[in-house]
């Protein structure tokens, strides 16, 4: 019998951690290979993580609730000693003439992404965190490289270089700044634990916040002569096809022609270079009651109008239903976000990184407006968009805006095809 590690998969694009929601197995239960042994919630998507090997659960390494990177260890099992050497097949010596060639250079392309956890750690006890080595993937610093510094009393304190600071100046510091523990529950209020979709969501915008240099523009469309088209179709439409043609359909395709037209803005922050994706794959934000999902519409402009509103109602179907799959959340390269569902007309979205930008498309609000220096009454609406600093500047996205803009005045019954 030989003891095997059973660690964190990656489970996504992009994935580099997951939260353990639910253990399905305890220690001396038998599994076999593939059998699901956690359900894993990441910031894309809820998933079961099977088992590598056949055999006896020995020990659960992480509790449920414990956020691990990929390739941590969760929990250790017992095999039979023939699967043991199947699975790692003892390589012959090798003499000095035939040893493996030196490991090339640290991969180091994650060293920059901290998680929450992280971060508070390294804030709270003064850690420098360009002067840790990150033991995760890509290099990336993981909650036990902080404790382990912590523990060994190597501390990386602030750079010394700097003027000391008073012992008053650090009791008063302390005061201003309550620890999130510092807020005290009342009578009558009512905790909610942050576990599941909520905590992967808000790992996900604390992340990118912090990372992400946010910037905004917004536009404004007049799509009036697109409102009169839709509100002819709709009806027909619906009894046809069997699903609602819907105003975010045609926002989406014009988003996916913008983009490839200005790819710049279809592009991913990598650390060391800028990634400028070939696919257009929009990521849109769909919801059940309690929690919300961002599956994505593959190969968007390669889709017709109809093609877009029967995919968002396919995915927006399988979220109420709970059956999203891994890939139905991968993949996506730009993020299109409908607040004007909820009566929105102005907000700044945080960027589903590593993406570069996100579009939050408002609610279309009749207003008048000067036509031929006459008042008419017109179907306006706002498109707002947050860029990621480091790899976009106004002047493209000024620009991809006003494409947008022309796509979506420009669509009516004369000049436009649903099909």
């Amino acid at each position: 019998m030989a003891i095997e590690k059973i660690t964190m998969p990656q489970l996504g694009e992009s994935v580099t951690e997951g939260t353990i929601n639910t253990w399905l197995v305890k220690p001396g239960d038998h599994v076999n290979k593939y059998d699901p042994i956690a359900e894993v919630m990441t910031d894309k998507v809820n998933a079961e993580v099977p088992s590598s090997f056949t055999g006896t659960i020995t020990e659960l390494i992480a509790d449920e609730g414990d956020t691990l990177a990929v390739g941590d260890l969760m929990c250790n099992i017992k095999v039979e000693e023939n699967e043991a050497k199947e699975t790692n097949p003892v390589k012959p010596a090798q003499n000095d003439a035939t040893q493996a060639p030196p490991k090339e250079q640290a991969d180091t392309s994650m060293k920059n992404r901290y998680s929450p956890a992280v971060l508070r750690l390294a804030q709270e006890n003064d850690i420098d965190l360009n002067d840790v080595t990150g033991t995760g993937k890509g290099g990336r610093i993981t909650r036990k490289d902080i404790e382990k510094i912590l523990q060994e009393g190597k501390q990386t304190k602030a750079k010394t270089e700097a003027a000391p600071v008073k012992q008053k100046d650090v009791a008063t510091a302390q005061q201003e700044k309550p620890s999130e523990s510092a807020v005290k529950t009342l009578t009558g209020d009512i905790e909610i634990p942050v576990t599941g979709v909520r905590k992967a969501i808000a790992q996900n915008m604390v992340r990118s916040k912090s990372e992400i240099p946010h910037a905004w523009m917004t536009v404004e469309a007049d799509v009036t002569d697109l409102v009169a088209y839709r509100d002819k179709l709709k009806n027909d439409f619906k009894q046809k096809e069997g699903f609602n043609l819907t105003y975010f359909a045609f926002f989406v395709k014009a988003v996916a022609q913008a983009l490839k037209k200005y790819p710049q803005l279809n592009s991913m922050w990598a650390g060391d270079k800028i990634i400028q994706k070939k696919e257009i794959n929009i990521s849109i934000a769909v919801a059940n009651e309690n929690e919300l999902f961002v599956p994505v519409i593959k190969h968007a402009d390669d889709k017709s109008i109809k093609g877009i509103a029967k995919e968002i109602h396919a995915l927006a179907d399988k979220a109420r239903n709970g059956k999203l799959t891994a890939d139905d959340m991968q993949g996506g390269t730009f993020t299109v976000n409908n607040t004007g569902s909820f009566g929105s007309i102005h907000s700044m979205g945080v960027i589903n990184s590593p993406q570069a930008a996100i579009l939050q498309v408002e609610s279309i609000v009749k207003r008048p407006m000067i036509i031929n220096n006459m008042f008419a009454a017109r179907d306006m609406v706002n498109l707002s968009l947050s860029l990621d600093h480091r790899i976009l500047d106004g002047l493209i996205c000024g620009r991809f805006l006003q494409y947008v803009k022309e796509l979506l005045e420009t669509t009516n019954e004369s000049s436009t095809n649903i099909y």
